[in-house]
């Protein structure tokens, strides 16, 4: 049983998975009573992530059951803390990945949270007050105003949703490799999907040549004509990134399936940045020559700090950019779950958590 205080007393309902078959089933439980730095959410829409499938049906091992996952949430705010004054009720706000962390450590203070040792997350997270942290699949949710991004008025709320995970992932990098505002440079995106498709369009606002990486060719025409990438590379024909070799300055690698990173490095100019955002289970096979001749760079990337999450979100206001998604209800979850386990999604499913559609 997950541990709760005297002060959550408030019932919301919810959707969790109970057990290691990653079944999603109806749940109520307790929210905190909102305090002094807290804003309460009404949610209205909630990004499924494949990490939700993970902590599900706990691949990783370490699940407190029963979790509620959910880490790409937006709604309005219903109520505010005494201590809060960037937030009114009635605004638009997203909550993303983190919940709480230590805020004295290094990391911290310099608005790199996501970094901190003592880092909580949304859910399956431990709360400051020793509570278990509970996620969007629910109806509504009390966060610490810190953790919470403002919303541009003009990004619509389901679409807007996954950025908060997906979208400050394929940013971040960017940023942090001097993307933004820089001349044009050739940019390669290894997989074309949740991440992989927010990355085309960060890429294309930025000014940057784009060019994507797969091991489907019936994908290049999506990539071309719907996404606006310049160039497509069949990962698995030889010829074609033989004809790339040494023609991108970065690549940005979205891919969780297992792979080996040499053939794709080779893609890269001298002194190019290789970053990986993407996480397969196992340890990926990184050979050491094209490294060495080439004098290129392998790095990685995570999520993003609360400061880089709201530049993301109000850049994609800025340039209109947004997730291209498909809506589901509640009661169709686990039916998501399953076709995300199959790739049969373009390109993230989001719930429609306010829907008064459910037959769980």
């Amino acid at each position: 049983m997950a541990k709760t205080t005297p002060n959550h007393t408030q019932a919301v309902s919810g959707w969790a998975a109970l057990d290691s078959s990653g079944k999603i089933t109806p749940y109520i439980f307790n929210r905190r009573e909102n305090g002094v730095n807290d804003v309460t959410i009404k949610i209205l829409y909630c990004g499924i992530c494949h990490t939700d499938l993970h902590y599900a049906k706990n691949d990783w091992g370490i699940t407190m059951y029963p979790v509620v996952p959910g880490h790409e949430i937006t709604g309005i705010v219903v109520e505010v803390g005494s201590n809060v004054s960037n937030f009114k009720t009635g605004d638009k706000v997203g909550v993303g990945c983190l919940s709480a962390s230590c805020l004295q450590c290094e990391s911290c203070k310099n608005s790199e949270e996501n970094y901190c040792d003592k880092v909580q997350f949304t859910y399956n997270g431990v709360f400051w007050d020793g509570s278990i942290t509970y996620g969007g699949y629910s109806k509504m949710l009390v966060a610490d105003y810190r953790f919470v991004v403002a919303v541009p008025d003009n990004l619509p709320m389901d679409r807007a949703a996954p950025l908060l995970c997906a979208g400050v992932t394929v940013f971040c990098p960017m940023k942090d490799n001097n993307l933004i505002g820089s001349p044009r440079q050739n940019i390669g995106v290894i997989g074309l999907g949740g991440l992989g498709h927010l990355a085309i369009k960060f890429a294309k606002a930025f000014g940057h040549h784009v060019t994507v990486i797969s091991t489907s060719l019936s994908k290049e025409k999506e990539a071309k004509t719907k996404l606006g990438a310049d160039d497509f590379i069949v990962s698995s024909n030889a010829q074609q990134m033989k004809s790339r070799h040494r023609t991108l300055d970065f690549i940005l690698d979205t891919v969780s399936a297992n792979h080996s990173l040499g053939p794709y490095l080779e893609l890269l100019k001298i002194k190019g940045t290789f970053v990986i955002v993407g996480a397969p289970e196992k340890p990926m096979d990184l050979p050491s020559f094209p490294l060495i001749f080439g004098k290129r760079t392998v790095k990685g990337s995570m999520i993003g700090s609360i400061k880089e999450t709201q530049e993301m979100i109000d850049i994609c206001g800025k340039y209109n950019i947004m997730c291209d998604i498909e809506i589901i209800t509640p009661d169709q979850i686990n039916e998501a779950y399953e076709r995300i386990e199959k790739n049969d999604i373009k390109y993230r499913f989001v719930i429609d958590i306010a829907s008064q559609s459910s037959k769980l």
